[in-house]
């Protein structure tokens, strides 16, 4: 699909949602193509790129305790 400018400015969401769904877009200008609205792929995530982010504290692989057990399932702790 080939659209002039007025028309991509006017119905530029449009566009967008074919453009998403796979159509060709190119806007032109006194009839020469000028650029294409294409969608953008996500970026993958890098194996390894959060290395260095997270600091574990002394202890932190020990079994919880029970009021902290209770503490972080949002209840309170009962006696046996």
């Amino acid at each position: 699909m080939e659209v002039n400018i007025h028309e991509a400015k006017t119905h530029l969401s449009r566009l967008i949602e074919r453009a998403l769904a796979g159509e060709e877009v190119i806007v032109a200008k006194s009839g020469k193509p000028l650029v294409r609205i294409t969608p953008i792929a996500p970026k993958k995530p890098v194996l390894g790129s959060a290395r260095g982010t997270v600091t574990y504290t002394e202890g932190w692989d020990e079994p919880m305790m029970e009021a902290e057990l209770a503490e972080w399932e949002g209840g309170e702790v009962f006696p046996k």
